[in-house]
């Protein structure tokens, strides 16, 4: 029953993440562009080393539609994806806390080069606006002053865990104070 009820919500989740991916990219004609041109073409993502202890996530093939968007592939995953992107998920909470601080997991890619580099331009260029969004539904004033706090809360985050990596690289080093050769 609980892995009937954990798929079930991983399925509702990635389908929502690939509508948030898909608006995210609808917002940069640029983007769509470049993922015209692989067309057809599939990505699948790997979580290398996902903790046992959490539920497993759902599959994560996406296939590039000929509008330049996702489509998320669910059960339906390709056996050899044209483009493979496995992501280091042995520590999820030390992968969100890099996220928060702004740097990208460890990840391994393989398959299709001209995809892996528009994938990568994408993934280099392409932000959600989410205070635009907002914007449409609470008007520019309220939006811009939402912005603006969740920009501070951001920063402080960024800071907080900028000084508890300061404090964790502190820990490690020797007695002497200098890191060993």
């Amino acid at each position: 029953m609980l892995h009937a009820l954990t798929a079930l919500v991983g399925n509702a989740a990635a389908e929502r993440l690939t509508l948030l991916m898909n608006h995210v990219l609808a917002g940069e004609p640029a983007a769509m562009q470049r993922l015209k041109l692989h067309q057809g073409r599939s990505i699948a993502v790997r979580f290398e080393g996902w903790p046992n202890l959490l539920p497993p996530l759902p599959g994560t093939a996406f296939l590039i539609t000929a509008a330049g968007l996702l489509e998320w592939c669910g059960a339906e995953a390709p056996m050899a994806p044209d483009l493979s992107v496995a992501v280091d998920a042995s520590n999820p909470a030390a992968a969100a806390l890099q996220a928060l601080a702004g740097s990208r997991p460890k990840v391994d890619i393989a398959g299709d080069a001209a995809l892996a580099t528009d994938l990568n331009w994408v993934f280099d260029n392409v932000r959600w606006d989410a205070q635009d969004d907002l914007a449409k539904l609470v008007g520019d004033a309220p939006a811009r002053e939402i912005g603006r706090v969740a920009g501070g809360i951001a920063a402080g985050l960024r800071g907080a865990v900028k000084t508890f990596r300061g404090l964790v690289d502190r820990a490690r080093e020797p007695a002497g104070g200098h890191p060993p050769r």
